[in-house]
């Protein structure tokens, strides 16, 4: 039996995590859920799973889960808040495997701190390795300890290079959907509301995952994800457009072989496969139907329309905190364009700008890199007016 902490149980993650769990209860049990507000659901989760403990934003709404849950006749378990908790559980003895899934750098220091202390770590906080890839891949190293990603992409990557060894890969090739204007003008882009950045075409997700994917800023942190998970430079890792989304991600051999990675289009798929890896499990959603006739479409991505994608390959380049830099003014600007105070190509300017203000520096530890992050997001603020 495997224990679990779950940072972001009430998020898309963090629900499909727990459909998975539910489905093999006989192989896992969850040690911690780590939510944010959604209290509601939150009790529904520690009704069914029965955790040790259970972690929310704060105090005030510790308090309030404590009255929910004692309404509903639930055991109560022990409850913790804020990121003293989220540590707490991260890095507690009974824990096995760390699902991290906490949207952007609230989940940096209780991953970090679980890694030190030699948690597996199945990784679905594209903002740890953005944000802090050196730092936390340092101590991957170092406690020897295993970070399996949960991103399909990644995921898909990380079965590919199981074909052959590291020094026989010439290039890893990812995926993207090319999002809801792949085929929308430069000029047209002006012109994009809410409502349609936030219709994707393939993926059901959160509103700044949908947008990063209609500006593909989320390719962008994924090739940057990439570039430490598997140690490659920004030049070997290519991004093509796949608007089908069934291939996820290839894998280039130095004899011209290229390997990809098919499945459907569920995250279960790749959470599954985090949580028993090395074992393959049965799969947890239906398979591919190949008897139905399909096409698959392939295009390079156009770099001066999604300008996101090239300023992230540049800030890899670049090293440092630029990444950091990056990921915290796209954050900035994401909430200004879904408040209307942007436009949707305004993100791109922000950010661009942002990089251009603030200076790079190699952050040292967890607290360098959160400082960086908040002094990012205040020159985006600014720059948002």
């Amino acid at each position: 039996m495997k224990t679990l902490t779950l940072l972001g149980s009430t998020g898309s993650i963090g629900t499909s995590t727990l459909d998975v769990v539910r489905r093999r209860l006989d192989e896992f049990s969850v040690y911690a859920l780590v939510a944010g507000s959604n209290l509601d659901l939150l009790v529904e989760q520690i009704r069914e799973f029965s955790p040790s403990v259970a972690v929310v934003a704060t105090p005030e709404l510790c308090d309030q889960l404590a009255r929910k849950l004692s309404d509903a006749g639930i055991r109560l378990p022990e409850l913790a808040s804020g990121p003293a908790g989220r540590l707490a559980v991260a890095t507690a003895p009974e824990v096995e495997i760390v699902m991290s899934a906490i949207v952007g750098v609230a989940g940096l220091e209780a991953t970090y701190e679980a890694v030190r202390k030699r948690k597996v770590i199945a990784l679905a906080n594209k903002e740890v390795l953005v944000a802090s890839g050196k730092l936390v891949m340092d101590a991957c190293r170092e406690a020897g300890t295993e970070m399996i990603p949960v991103d399909s992409e990644h995921n898909g990557a990380h079965q590919c290079l199981r074909a052959g060894r590291r020094d026989e890969v010439t290039k890893l090739i990812l995926t993207a959907s090319g999002g809801p204007f792949r085929r929308t003008s430069k000029d047209d882009l002006e012109k994009v509301t809410v409502a349609q950045a936030l219709n994707h075409p393939t993926w059901k997700m959160g509103q700044r995952i949908t947008i990063d994917s209609a500006t593909m800023m989320n390719k962008g942190f994924e090739v940057i994800e990439a570039c430490w998970l598997f140690d490659f430079a920004p030049a070997d890792v290519e991004v093509v457009v796949h608007p089908q989304s069934s291939i996820h991600a290839m894998v280039e051999y130095n004899d011209g072989s290229v390997i990809a990675q098919v499945s459907a289009t569920d995250m279960r798929m790749p959470i599954q496969y985090a949580l028993t890896y090395p074992v393959r499990e049965t799969a947890p959603v239906p398979r591919m139907d190949w008897t139905k006739a399909r096409t698959w479409e392939f295009e390079p991505p156009d770099l001066d329309r999604f300008p996101l994608l090239r300023l992230a390959y540049e800030a890899q380049a670049a090293g440092g905190s630029a990444t950091c830099t990056l990921n915290a003014a796209d954050e900035v600007a994401v909430e200004a364009f879904l408040a209307g105070r942007i436009s949707f190509p305004g993100i791109a300017r922000v950010v661009g700008e942002t990089l251009e203000k603030v200076p790079n520096r190699a952050p040292r530890s967890v607290e360098e890199v959160l400082e960086i992050d908040r002094a990012s997001r205040e020159t985006a603020r600014a720059l948002v007016g």
